[in-house]
């Protein structure tokens, strides 16, 4: 068996926020079983199921506020900078929020921070 192999593709700069509509599936969906609270960060992909290149986010989610499968907030979401990013987070611009290989929400870009 092959071992996943990971890299740090981190570019200098500073993280990158959007807000953005954040969808939870519903545990019945296939999403989480359990609310998530702050300090989430889980994996965003913006390919295919199948793609492997996640980007780090964290959701920014308000204290003592947890979350449940099947609700749907706007939330910041803020990036560690990495190649392509930038591009990748416009406004409409949908992703996958993973746990692993495991789809728990899907995402849409409203507008990044420091745009009206």
């Amino acid at each position: 068996m092959n071992a996943f192999a990971f890299v740090d593709l981190l570019e200098p700069g500073e993280p990158i926020t959007v807000l953005a509509r954040i969808s939870f599936l519903s545990s019945e969906n296939g999403g989480r079983s359990s609310p998530i609270t702050k300090h989430y960060r889980p994996n965003h992909n913006f390919g295919s199921a199948q793609d492997s290149r996640f980007y780090i986010g964290q959701l920014e989610i308000p204290e003592n506020t947890p979350f449940c499968p099947g609700e749907s907030h706007d939330l910041h979401v803020k990036f560690l900078n990495g190649p392509g990013l930038s591009e990748l987070l416009v406004e409409g611009r949908t992703w996958r929020i993973q746990e692993g290989s495991k789809l728990v929400a899907m995402a849409q870009v409203l507008r990044r921070q420091g745009e009206a």
